[in-house]
């Protein structure tokens, strides 16, 4: 699943059943069987990008196959609405399935669902919504909660290091974010080196895989869930591209290269040369190398144009190390980035309550 928001529903099929949360909804007659399909799903995994949505739509898709025993039988898509130019992946990959797409606050046809999905949707539901899916409203998260409740479960991973990771199912409570009660968790440890992109990519699969085992058995499921654990709670709050800033005189060569390995697919990493902002990318590691112990190692470099590592400093470098001065080498030094954070606008009934005060 990805990061562009997407929503599921299951359709309800006909037939003699008792709906309810928390493992209800089962066709009298087959106890244990959930026979009600038709899924309606709120998705997307928040600030993080890669194939996850457009993944879990896919493997709910392939479960629609006209069969008696079909675990979907009618699938909808809910999207937010798009801030940057062309389309969400998700919304493209839901029309090629031709699958029916809706745009929030609208979330389609109201009572027809058995079972809403969401994937780091990134809006609070309310409990009216919730209790129009008799099995409640799924979240596929990508972290081992309660570590990394938050918009940006990967980022944090990769970022802070962690060996282990893992994906949660888990039920939505309403207003809230990833406060639910588990209902399938498993461990994923973090192969070494690896990216958050690339890591986003393996939880995806593994999401995807472990969504469908839920659904398949989704009574079951539910009625063996249990709430999160109170003890290891960690946020991941959203990164900013003020994160990209490289801090020369706090940040260890360790440290910069797990920022960019965590967001560098998203912000490229931003310093200061001589006064003019670059971004550095494509990383290697040069600390265990003797004599550059401390040192960062970067092939590729923005300033105005892309220049790989060897052109910019034949272009703009080579010339001022040749006068071999001291002053001139500390001026050709990257320097630490500072952006300025932008004043929120107040609004408007601030601005009239200030009014009224004076």
């Amino acid at each position: 699943m990805k990061r562009d928001r997407r929503g599921v529903r299951i359709r309800r099929r006909g037939g003699d059943r008792e709906a309810g949360r928390g493992g209800s909804g089962i066709e009298r007659g087959k106890p244990g069987v959930a026979r009600r399909s038709g899924l309606a799903g709120l998705g997307g995994w928040g600030q993080q990008v890669g194939d996850r949505s457009w993944r879990g739509l896919q493997c709910l898709v392939h479960p629609r196959e006209p069969s008696e025993d079909a675990l979907v039988s009618r699938l909808e898509v809910v999207t937010l609405p798009s801030r940057q130019p062309g389309d969400l992946p998700v919304r493209s990959c839901a029309r090629e399935l031709q699958l029916p797409v809706h745009e929030w606050p609208h979330t389609g046809p109201v009572g027809q669902f058995d079972v809403g999905v969401v994937a780091s949707f990134g809006r609070l539901l309310s409990e009216d919504l919730i209790l129009q899916f008799p099995y409640g409203v799924l979240n596929v998260h990508p972290s081992h909660l309660p570590r990394w409740r938050g918009p940006a479960p990967i980022f944090h991973t990769v970022l802070h290091g962690d060996k282990v990771t893992g994906v949660t199912i888990m039920e939505i409570r309403p207003k809230r974010f990833d406060v639910g009660p588990i209902i399938k968790q498993e461990e994923f440890p973090v192969p070494p080196h690896c990216t958050a992109k690339e890591l986003e990519v393996m939880l995806s699969k593994k999401g995807a895989n472990m969504l469908i085992s839920v659904l398949k058995n989704l009574p079951e499921s539910l009625k063996n869930k249990r709430e999160q654990p109170k003890e290891g709670v960690t946020f991941a709050p959203k990164i900013t591209i003020a994160k990209s800033c490289i801090i020369w005189e706090e940040q260890t060569a360790a440290q910069i290269i797990q920022l960019h390995r965590a967001i560098g697919s998203v912000f490229p990493l931003q310093t200061l040369w001589k006064g003019t902002t670059v971004k550095l990318r494509d990383f290697v590691e040069v600390d265990n190398i003797p004599g550059f112990e401390g040192w960062v190692g970067i092939k590729t470099v923005i300033l105005k144009k892309q220049l790989t590592a060897v052109d910019f400093y034949n272009g703009y470098m080579h010339t001022w190390f040749q006068q071999n001065s001291r002053t001139v080498h500390q001026e050709c030094r990257f320097q630490t980035l500072k952006l300025s954070t932008p004043k929120k606008t107040p609004k408007k009934k601030e601005i009239l309550a200030q009014d009224i005060k004076q």
